[in-house]
């Protein structure tokens, strides 16, 4: 299966993403195991592409079970729409970014910022001094779209918040608590988590939900325009229809056996508020630690 799905890649389109790691491949070499497991992310710009991929899928598990005479089952662990995030309350949301700006970043911060950067070998900038424009939504082909046959999204993360945005109008917020330059789903992107860099961004950032959820409380013109935006604009064409099917239960077993082995040994990290001032301090580390 996954030998033909590799094959298949260069006749899918640029925007898909597809991922997969054999969970269960055998017990030991020289044994033919009775079963195997695979797991795939299929990834893509919107809901038919999606699912056209898994329609690919079962091809490549159907061919494979007629090529070694066996059987398959299949099973769905999760599912999340791409997002489309409503246009109206991220520009109001955008203007409590304005009023309230970024944190005031001491020179200890930025010392560890650019160590960091300097660390991980990408531009030493520091962290942000300036905030940047509000880009419009991609609703038009941009250059080299064309040749996706698709004008929408193309990237962006995975998350069950986007079956939310396609069912109410919905905004995401990124607050600066993070130093720029870190790989992502990396070590190295958790280092500011306890800093005062995370602390002084999380605090911005619940300044601007706090003001926007009062926008939306105290101006029904901005409720309005959201509705419209979300009826007449991004759902005119795309309507919402779930991934799960009638029988698809929650994987809430998936991460049990890791969890059983790392949460005890997790309890001893975590923090102490009435022994420690900061979570820095019952780590014993002195900030900023740099090379």
């Amino acid at each position: 299966m996954d030998v033909g799905w590799n094959f298949r890649r260069e006749h899918l389109r640029l925007a898909q993403r597809s991922h997969y790691v054999i969970t269960n491949g055998g017990d030991q070499p020289n044994v033919v195991p009775p079963n195997a497991t695979v797991w795939y992310f299929f990834r893509e710009a919107d809901y038919d592409h999606i699912m056209d991929l898994w329609r690919i899928g079962d091809n490549m598990a159907k061919a494979a079970a007629l090529m070694t005479d066996t059987t398959f089952t299949s099973r769905l662990l999760g599912s999340a729409w791409p997002g489309h995030f409503n246009k109206p309350i991220a520009e109001a949301m955008f203007q409590n970014i304005k009023k309230v700006g970024l944190p005031q970043w001491s020179e200890d911060d930025q010392t560890l910022a650019k160590a960091f950067q300097r660390e991980l070998k990408v531009p030493v900038k520091g962290l942000a001094a300036t905030i940047p424009e509000m880009k419009p939504p991609r609703d038009e082909g941009a250059d080299g779209e064309e040749a996706l046959g698709y004008s929408g999204p193309l990237g962006g993360g995975s998350d069950d918040i986007g079956d939310v945005s396609w069912n109410t109008p919905t905004v995401t917020l990124r607050y600066p608590s993070n130093i720029p330059g870190g790989p992502g789903h990396n070590w190295a992107n958790a280092i500011s988590m306890a800093t005062p860099i995370a602390h002084k961004g999380v605090i911005a950032g619940a300044k601007v939900q706090a003001m926007t959820m009062l926008d939306i409380l105290l101006h029904p013109e901005l409720v309005k325009n959201a509705w419209d935006y979300f009826n007449n604009v991004q759902t005119k064409e795309a309507k919402y229809k779930s991934f799960l099917r009638a029988d698809d239960k929650p994987a809430i077993w998936l991460n049990k056996k890791i969890m059983d082995e790392y949460r005890p040994r997790m309890k001893d990290l975590y923090y102490d508020a009435s022994k420690y001032g900061t979570y820095l301090e019952q780590l014993g580390i002195k900030y900023p630690t740099v090379k």
